[in-house]
């Protein structure tokens, strides 16, 4: 797995987990399904991604988008 699908899948995994955290808790969690979907644009033309740099620091390799 390289860093640009981990963070493909854990921004998804985010997501799923406020949409539940929606129905059973608050409907505050939706703050986090934005704020998820807000770092994925901004990652999209700045390249920063703190999600990006710990996967890095983790070991995970490299992709096309992340270097």
């Amino acid at each position: 797995m390289t860093i640009d699908r981990a963070v493909m899948a854990f921004a998804g995994v985010m997501i799923l987990a406020s949409l539940a955290l929606v129905q059973l808790a608050s409907p505050w969690w939706l703050l986090l399904t934005a704020f998820v979907g807000l770092n994925l644009i901004q990652a999209s033309f700045s390249g920063f991604c703190p999600a990006a740099m710990l996967f890095k620091l983790l070991g995970v390799k490299a992709g096309a988008a992340f270097r």
